[in-house]
């Protein structure tokens, strides 16, 4: 019987429980703090796990003196102290008809096991900037007993096709809204920056893959800023055709890029260029991937910083290229977005959906900056894998555990490598980029220097995971990739 029947059977048990937290922000631009009084009700669809990761709704009042009292708050917890250190919140809420968000995490250790615990540093957004931080304490001396008092194990109704299952549904799939504070733009008028959103996919149906590319340049010498980018198709037995958008002027965006009746907004993808002309529904099927350390993004103190707004997403929609139209469902692919400076020196970059909900993003540049670019190339490697992601912080693949060396990349082509080890596994991951399936196209940074990236939405991938026993190295997972990773490599 479907689900859709709306027929219930007894399912499994769940968790609530309440909390209050209290503490300070400090809004940019203001001398002094605020105080801040968070009531958190939480619900989660199964018992908490302090092994795993469980995901929680929530929903409350937050009070902020002489600025903001809404008890229609609501959000989500992350509730996983031992498998990711962390307890992270992201909240909702509305303060003088603004609507604002709160993102922080607990960041759980066993040096400091109270503090840790109880210390809630955050940040609240508005549109995706940052507007103030702060940090929220749950008072141990005062609220410990209500809070273990709170807590109800209640039975939880699943449609008769989940209680079948071996295993619980998971949470419900990001809306394309939530996407929407990774995706709105960063720039705020300084000169000599340049903002990208790319998406890249590939049609389970006739192996085709597709690049989006849009991207805003703020000249270094103060002039105009413009927009521009490029639509490409890589079909399995034909060559690679792309066509090109502006230079145009900067018209600007809230939520994301529009330029010339091409947009790339949270959840939708439109435009038409030259012969090619596509309609996409985006649809997020994970949680944000920050390839670069979290930091980098919030504060652009690095060279430049690329996220995955969702680690994997799923397309719908037509893309038409001469006479021939793809008819998209469900096809698998990501969009990312870069802030920076400029391109790097050399650069190669790979996105791969290895299937079951497992994704690999890798970075490996050679930074232009006088210092940087005597290093060889520093690699930002991300993989998920069964929900976790892998090395725990993006800064283990850069720097390793001890220095600069664990992680190796070899950019050339059509070949090139990345090797690593961190904790107790280490990966091999070789990219082939056929000269057939690769496409050459220019880029001008806000210098006016210019580089070389060679795409490729149709190479091939061998993905070798490797995890230390007592009796030596153990293959993990293997993965093969024929002509459904998406990369690149960039030069001067």
């Amino acid at each position: 019987m479907s689900t859709s029947s709306g027929i219930l059977t007894g399912g499994t048990r769940g968790t609530d429980f309440r909390e209050t937290m209290l503490g300070t922000v400090r809004l940019d631009g203001e001398d002094r703090t605020r105080r801040v009084r968070l009531d958190l009700s939480v619900s989660a669809d199964r018992v908490l796990s302090l092994l795993g990761t469980t995901h929680a709704a929530t929903s409350g009042r937050i009070r902020i003196a002489d600025w903001a009292d809404d008890p229609g708050t609501e959000g989500e917890l992350e509730i996983s102290p031992l498998a990711r250190r962390r307890i992270r919140y992201r909240l909702s809420f509305t303060a003088g008809g603004r609507r604002l968000s709160l993102d922080g995490w607990k960041s759980v250790t066993p040096l400091r096991p109270v503090t840790s615990m109880t210390v809630l540093p955050y940040t609240l957004y508005e549109d995706g900037t940052r507007i103030g931080t702060g940090t929220l304490r749950f008072p141990v001396t005062t609220g410990l007993l209500p809070f273990l008092a709170s807590f109800r194990f209640p039975r939880r109704e699943l449609p008769r096709s989940a209680a079948a299952g071996s295993a619980l549904p998971g949470p419900g799939l990001p809306r394309p809204e939530d996407t929407g504070p990774l995706m709105a733009p960063r720039w705020h008028g300084e000169p000599g920056r340049t903002e990208v959103w790319y998406t890249t996919l590939t049609d389970p149906g006739t192996g085709t893959g597709v690049w989006l590319h849009h991207e805003l340049v703020a000249p270094a010498d103060g002039s105009e800023p413009y927009a521009h980018g490029w639509a490409a198709v890589f079909p399995k037995d034909e060559p690679v055709r792309h066509a090109r958008f502006g230079p145009g002027k900067w018209t600007g965006g809230e939520t994301g890029f529009a330029a010339e009746g091409i947009s790339a907004e949270p959840g939708r993808l439109t435009g038409a260029v030259g012969a090619l002309h596509w309609d996409l529904a985006e649809q997020p099927t994970d949680a944000p991937l920050f390839t670069f350390p979290r930091w980098s993004w919030q504060r652009p103190l690095l060279p430049a910083a690329q996220i995955l707004p969702a680690a994997r997403a799923t397309y719908r929609g037509t893309f038409s290229y001469g006479d021939t139209t793809l008819t998209l469902d469900s096809a698998p692919g990501a969009s990312a977005r870069i802030y920076g400076h400029g391109n790097a020196r050399r650069w190669s970059w790979l996105h791969a959906d290895l299937g079951g909900g497992d994704v690999l993003e890798i970075v490996a540049a050679v930074s232009m900056r006088p210092v940087l670019r005597r290093l060889p190339p520093l690699v930002f490697l991300r993989l998920r894998k069964d929900g976790r992601t892998w090395p725990r912080r993006a800064e283990r693949s850069a720097v390793g555990w001890a220095g600069i060396g664990r992680f190796h990349a070899a950019i050339g082509l059509p070949t090139w490598t990345v090797t690593g080890r961190a904790g107790l596994r280490r990966i091999r991951v070789e990219v082939t980029q056929p000269d057939e399936r690769t496409l050459a196209l220019d880029y001008t940074d806000p210098d006016g220097a210019h580089a070389v990236c060679r795409n490729s939405e149709s190479a091939d991938a061998q993905v070798l995971l490797e995890r230390r026993r007592w009796s030596g190295w153990s293959t993990e997972a293997e993965w093969t990739l024929t002509g459904t990773a998406h990369a690149e490599v960039g030069t001067r």
